[in-house]
């Protein structure tokens, strides 16, 4: 096996075990929720689309607006998402995350966060330094990644929270 290729390897597997050490933190705002994985779907498309028509949204999902309907009166009515009238054509509706549905989501995504932080502070300056490259250099290859899709048609940009690492000090 090529260096680079054990490299790799050794990474993915230090992320396997990190994703198994952090699974309890990561699962408790999930299991606190009572979503169903359907309404954690479409919850977490609009956290990363933001206003999404439900026609567009529907056809994300691969469900019948008729379908997609009954699982959006769901989360209104649990103060998750809203329902609006798009301004420019009164035939389409817009649904777009409730303050309370962004709150929700962004628990779940940074769901473990202190205990990162926690293991982060046991770490020397050069080990830090090593990290922060890392991460620094994967931001960066993602987000290369994310801007074309394999036809190299560009994505639809999140509205989600960007990611900011400054490199320098």
């Amino acid at each position: 096996m090529a260096d680079n290729e054990r490299l790799i390897a050794d990474i993915m597997g230090a992320q396997q075990q990190l994703q198994h050490l952090f699974a309890y933190d990561r699962s408790d705002p999930l299991f606190a929720s009572q979503l169903t994985m359907s309404q954690l779907k479409i919850l977490l498309l609009l956290f990363r689309l933001g206003d999404t028509s439900g026609r567009e949204l529907a056809g994300l999902l691969g469900v019948s607006l008729a379908t997609l309907s009954g699982m959006v009166d769901r989360l209104v009515a649990h103060d998750l998402a809203t329902r609006a009238e798009d301004p420019n054509d009164r035939r389409v509706r817009r649904i777009t995350l409730s303050p309370n549905g962004r709150e929700l989501i962004s628990r779940i995504i940074t769901a473990g966060a202190d205990k990162q932080l926690r293991l982060l502070k046991k770490l020397t300056d050069d080990e830090l330094q090593t990290v922060r490259d890392a991460m620094v250099a994967m931001v960066r290859v993602a987000t290369e990644d994310s801007t074309e899709n394999a036809s190299g048609e560009v994505e639809r940009p999140s509205r989600g929270k960007d990611v900011v690492v400054d490199g320098g000090r």
